[in-house]
């Protein structure tokens, strides 16, 4: 069933590794060199968040608008109602943590295509601490009717979805990680707006991913197959629209679910799984992210132990919930 080609390299130790950010870079140059509408926009962070190089090849379709992200926001759909494809930039904790209000009135209400891109999100900001790892923006951006909302799970899917974006006439938001982290996919892993992936078969409990968790996700269920569990793991790139087609066919197979996301679980992935299940499929499901508390400094790898989203810690919460928890399989 799974036919998703993950990186051959995936659990050695010298597996590549990328910040999610350089690809949206690239893509954002290529995307650019194709379509002569494109425009990048930023908040005085041009090259923390990678449009530098779309910068220094188009100068004259680049806006500085300084440390103004209302004002980003505000440029940015003015420029896609004269006809440009605007990629507005700035680090999420400001944009759209800063510019919600201006993103929700100028931008979804009126349906325009402005690419709202959220660099150094999540707990792996790092050092920068609470103050800067953006935890909310996926809830705040989920409510948000027209929005596209996009958190690749490595580089190269952010380069994929850069390309995409450019050129699907609605506003989106791409939320990207700030460091280094494995490179889980390849240049033939298939990339579609609104799909989910089966990148592992299982058969006694569903993982499912966005972002940067799909890796520790297959961490988890390397460590659980060990333990004699066969979990199946879902990466899901797209939070919204979601994928609920393959959501429900995943859990159907598997009668329990697990999510995981580097953000807060109110009203995030998970919470957005969680709806389409209690809609469609009831099924027990166990959400796994930032249980309603802010981020603390340090180094990445630390954080995730700390806040226990690393593959070790999901492996042993998923152990206990698949020891507590039957399976729901509806007749």
């Amino acid at each position: 069933m799974n036919q998703y080609q993950l990186n051959p390299n995936l659990f050695n130790d010298d597996i590549t590794q990328e910040p999610i950010r350089v690809g949206f870079g690239r893509g954002l140059r290529v995307a650019g060199e194709i379509n002569d509408k494109i425009v990048a926009l930023s908040a005085d962070l041009t090259d923390s968040t990678q449009e530098g190089s779309f910068r220094d090849t188009f100068p004259d379709r680049f806006i500085e608008t300084g440390i103004a992200e209302q004002n980003l926001a505000a440029v940015s759909s003015g420029l896609a109602l004269a006809g440009k494809i605007p990629f507005a930039s700035s680090f999420a904790a400001f944009n759209p943590g800063r510019n919600w209000e201006q993103i929700r009135t100028t931008i979804a209400l009126n349906d325009q295509p402005v690419k709202i891109i959220g660099s150094h999100a999540g707990i792996s900001d790092g050092p920068d601490g609470a103050t800067h790892q953006m935890l909310e923006d996926i809830a705040l951006m989920r409510v948000l009717p027209n929005m596209i909302i996009i958190v690749p799970g490595d580089s190269l899917e952010a380069e994929k979805a850069t390309k995409l974006i450019a050129e699907n006439g609605k506003p989106c938001y791409l939320r990207l990680a700030r460091e280094k982290t494995p490179i889980i996919s390849t240049d033939q892993s298939p990339f579609e707006i609104g799909k989910a992936y089966v990148v592992r078969d299982g058969a006694d409990v569903s993982l499912m991913g966005t972002g940067t968790m799909t890796y520790q996700l297959l961490v988890a269920a390397n460590i659980l197959a060990q333990q004699g569990i066969n979990a199946e793991v879902v990466h899901v790139p797209t939070v919204k629209p979601l994928d609920t087609e393959t959501i429900i066919d995943s859990a159907r197979r598997t009668g329990r679910v697990v999510t995981a996301e580097e953000a807060q679980i109110a009203a995030g992935f998970g919470g957005a799984v969680a709806e389409v299940l209690g809609d469609q499929l009831p099924t027990p499901i166990h959400r796994i992210g930032m249980q309603d508390r802010f981020g603390e400094s340090g180094e990445t790898e630390e954080l995730f132990d700390h806040f226990e989203i690393s593959g070790k810690h999901i492996a042993r919460k998923v152990q206990d919930f698949v020891n507590n928890t039957p399976q729901y399989h509806r007749n």
